[in-house]
Formats: C-alpha cells, sequence, structure tokens
C-alpha cells in the first residue's frame, strides 16, 4: 500500500530543498498533486509501478473536462513529470509514465498595462500628509520603479536597500537575486517611510526585519496590498482593471516603448529567458500601431 500523504511530504520537501522552488509554485504544486493522487486512489491504484500512460491520459482527459486553463494544465504537467522523475531517482518506482505525456500548447496573452498618466494618477493618490498614505506611496513608487512582482515586493527587507548605490536587492522566483536600480522620486518617499512611518508601525520581534509593515506591525500581506492598491484606484480615477501584477507590465512596457534595450529590461525583470520578456514588444508595438492610427494622414 502507498502511504499518500508521507510520499506527498517526502516530495515535498525534495521541491524546497533541492529544487528551491518559490514558495508559491511549491503550494500550487501541493494542490495539484492532491488531486492527482485522489484520481489514482479512486482507479484503485496500490503501487507505484502500477501507474501507466493510460492512467495519465484519462487523468489529462479529466484535467480538460473541469475546464482548466491552459496555463494550470501547464503547471498540472509540470507537476507530474516532476513527481514521477522523483519517484524513479528514488528508486520508489522503476518507470515513468509521463516520458510521453504531451502538454498543451500555451497562447501567449500580451499583458494588459497602463498609460504613463494612468500610473501617474495612481502612485500620487495616497495622502501623504498621513503616516500610512506616506508608507503607500513608498510601495507604489517601488512597485513601478522597480518592476516588482507582488511576492518580491512583501518580502524585501531593510537590509536590502542599498542607499548609497541607489540599488535594491530583490529574491525573485526560485531564491534568485537580481539588483535594481531605483530612482530619485522612489528613493525619496522610501526614506520618508523609513525615518517617519516605519519606527511608529515596528512592534519588535514582530516585525522583523520586513521593509513594509500593516497598522499591526506586522508584515504587511498579499490580500492588505490587493486592498491598498484598489483604495487608490478608485481615488485616482483609473477606469481599468488594477491587480499587483500590472505595475511590473507597465514597468516593462513604458521602459520599451521609451527605448531601453530588450536584454536590460530583461536583466531589471529577473526573467531566465529573453522569450519571457519579448512579451512587452507586442505591447509596444500596439501602442506604435495608435500613434501611427493617430497621427499619420494615411492611417
Amino acid at each position: 500500500m502507498v502511504d499518500w500523504e508521507a510520499l506527498l511530504e517526502q516530495f515535498m520537501a525534495h521541491l524546497a530543498l533541492e529544487r528551491n522552488l518559490a514558495n508559491n509554485t511549491q503550494f500550487a504544486y501541493r494542490r495539484d498533486l492532491e488531486r492527482y493522487f485522489w484520481f489514482l486512489k479512486d482507479c484503485g491504484i496500490t503501487n507505484l509501478d502500477a501507474i501507466r500512460p493510460i492512467h495519465l491520459q484519462q487523468y489529462a482527459r479529466l484535467l480538460d473536462e473541469l475546464g482548466l486553463a491552459a496555463s494550470s494544465l501547464a503547471r498540472n504537467f509540470s507537476a507530474l513529470r516532476l513527481f514521477h522523475r522523483f519517484l524513479v531517482a528514488e528508486r520508489l518506482c522503476k518507470n515513468n509514465p509521463t516520458e510521453n505525456l504531451q502538454t498543451p500548447r500555451l497562447e501567449r496573452k500580451i499583458p494588459e498595462v497602463l498609460q504613463v498618466e494612468e500610473m501617474t494618477r495612481l502612485v500620487e493618490a495616497p495622502d501623504v500628509e498621513q503616516p500610512l498614505g506616506i508608507r503607500d506611496r513608498a510601495i507604489l513608487e517601488m512597485m513601478y520603479g522597480a518592476g516588482l512582482r507582488a511576492s518580491e515586493l512583501l518580502g524585501l527587507q531593510v537590509t536590502d536597500l542599498l542607499h548609497q548605490e541607489g540599488l535594491v536587492r530583490v529574491w525573485g522566483k526560485g531564491a534568485r537575486e537580481r539588483i535594481v536600480p531605483l530612482g530619485e522620486v522612489a528613493w525619496f518617499w522610501i526614506e520618508q517611510y523609513l525615518a517617519r512611518v516605519r519606527p511608529r508601525l515596528s512592534k519588535g520581534l514582530a516585525s522583523r526585519n520586513v521593509l513594509f509593515l500593516n497598522r499591526f506591525g506586522r508584515p504587511l500581506s498579499r490580500m492588505g496590498l490587493w486592498k491598498l492598491i484598489q483604495k487608490y484606484v478608485l481615488q485616482a480615477g483609473v477606469n481599468r482593471r488594477v491587480y499587483p501584477h500590472i505595475f511590473r507590465h507597465s514597468f516593462a512596457t513604458h521602459l520599451l516603448e521609451n527605448g531601453a534595450d530588450l536584454r536590460a529590461v530583461q536583466e531589471l525583470l529577473g526573467h531566465a529567458d529573453i522569450a519571457t520578456t519579448q512579451i512587452y514588444t507586442h505591447v509596444s508595438r500596439g501602442y506604435l500601431k495608435q500613434v501611427h492610427r493617430k497621427y499619420h494622414p494615411r492611417a
């Protein structure tokens, strides 16, 4: 008999310690594998070597019937491949039934971005006469100024700020480190926050060394960040769907629209593959088409 819970914990430890995957990816893989194990148990599988390619094909059809997006299907397939490779490597199973498993092709969606004027209104929306307004201005300026993911912003430590050099140390996916420059405006509000607000919010050990704190002195949460952004979207009158990652999309697109080199933007975003960064060139092309239609007499 397979001890599915123990097997899952063993695999998750492998992902954390040896694969060094991001926490969000680990969480998603755990959820995907829990569903896979439910399917295997429902098929009466009690021996890992009894899993055959036909089971994977049936499971793939089940996922498709559930209506998962192509990106979610691809992540599920990635989790299955890693899991079965792990089983073979650890000699828990002789065969890998995922060897010929076909991953669905992903359609690259052109990311949504805010116009410069919309982004300016949004980051300038907080009331900087209030302590939390200063904190919020620093958060918004940093997200846009450095192109940070939500997890990267929330994971920043005070010691990640390299003031003299004007740089920020960022820990991206898979704990990959990158160094990102930050403009003078963003630095001004971060320094205001550090000098005037964070000391009031800090609750000693509860605050640890985390840069951005909530009103109770604890690390700001994802939900807290989401609510903060939605508050200022309304105040700024930005009639668009705005979410944390749109700051990163806008950061990259605005750089490219103003002539930045694609490889430089790749480094700033921390993309391992330049193909990931190239999606933003499509946004820029769309912008150029708008300009052409608007201003060219024969458009």
